[in-house]
């Protein structure tokens, strides 16, 4: 029996349909992999102080085989930061820690300062990936097991970094004084934000807020509270996004013209961090390579 007319047609469509998506996906599953470094000035020191350098590491997801992002990460010590801000989601598997921490190797001798994304506490599984691209309905993932992220809390202080999980602290950094204030992952509503509520301290030449999911209600808070800057991550910058880079979801309620780089929020700085990883189940990136930032901040203009 012939074909229809229009079966050659369809048959060659679909065939080049299916070739264009996988061409999509391997060039995706490549972009995952190409970590690159960023760098954005950000005028925000008071006059006359000296230009610090604030390494911005956010979402590494990191898995004990993925070799060549240890080493990349590894070899970030030589930018030779004043400052790290590690805004979470370091850990993507239960024996973990002890790779980032070898990691990181020299940054951990630098002044520090992190708070935890939903991905320290608790452990990925293989989910469908097109969830990622719905809006956020407020569904938390909790019922799978705990990853270690007291040993990572334990580990980090103990090298000198400052715990901000719905905390403040102060740091003398190149003379000048920075006060911090963090929350625990807005994500899981572990944020407590009458913790660390309250003006920002007006004696300190620079005031930092930090968190991992930058949720609307946190960001208010701390540009009403007076702080300077606000570093987040959790996005992953929309992790599949449109040629350019254009996101089309953050995974959160922040909008995605907002899901990376550097913005205003109020009269705050506000630098989102796409990240350097991804679910260890789903390795893939479009239009948004992940990445590192060193922030270079100057005097206000």
């Amino acid at each position: 029996m012939p074909l229809p007319p229009f079966a050659g047609w369809l048959g060659r469509t679909v065939g080049w349909g299916l070739l264009a998506g996988a061409g999509v996906t391997a060039y995706a599953a490549a972009e995952a992999r190409a970590y690159t470094l960023r760098e954005v000035e950000v005028p925000v020191l008071p006059a006359g102080a000296p230009e610090l350098r604030v390494l911005h590491l956010s979402d590494i997801h990191l898995t004990p085989s993925q070799e060549a992002k240890r080493a990349w990460l590894a070899g970030l010590a030589e930018l030779e930061p004043d400052l790290v801000v590690d805004t979470g989601d370091n850990l993507a598997h239960q024996q973990a820690v002890e790779p980032l921490l070898a990691s990181l190797g020299d940054l951990l001798s630098v002044p520090g300062v992190f708070v935890h994304g939903s991905n320290d506490y608790f452990e990925p599984r293989l989910r469908n990936p097109i969830g990622y691209l719905l809006p956020d309905r407020g569904k938390r993932h909790t019922n799978v097991p705990q990853l270690p992220w007291r040993q990572l809390s334990a580990a980090l202080t103990d090298a000198g970094w400052h715990d901000l999980n719905n905390a403040r602290a102060n740091l003398e950094v190149r003379g000048l004084r920075i006060a911090f204030a963090g929350v625990d992952d807005p994500h899981l509503r572990f944020d407590d934000l009458a913790a660390v509520a309250g003006p920002a301290d007006p004696d300190a030449g620079l005031r930092l807020g930090v968190a991992h999911a930058p949720y609307l209600r946190v960001l208010d808070q701390f540009a009403a509270d007076g702080y300077d800057a606000i570093l987040a991550g959790h996005t992953h910058g929309g992790q599949l996004c449109l040629p350019g880079g254009r996101a089309l979801v953050t995974n959160c309620d922040l909008e995605p013209a907002r899901a990376r780089g550097l913005h205003r929020h109020g009269d705050a700085w506000l630098h989102v961090s796409a990240g350097l990883g991804t679910s260890p189940y789903a390795r893939i990136r479009l239009a948004c390579r992940p990445e590192a930032t060193l922030l270079r901040l100057v005097p206000r203009r």
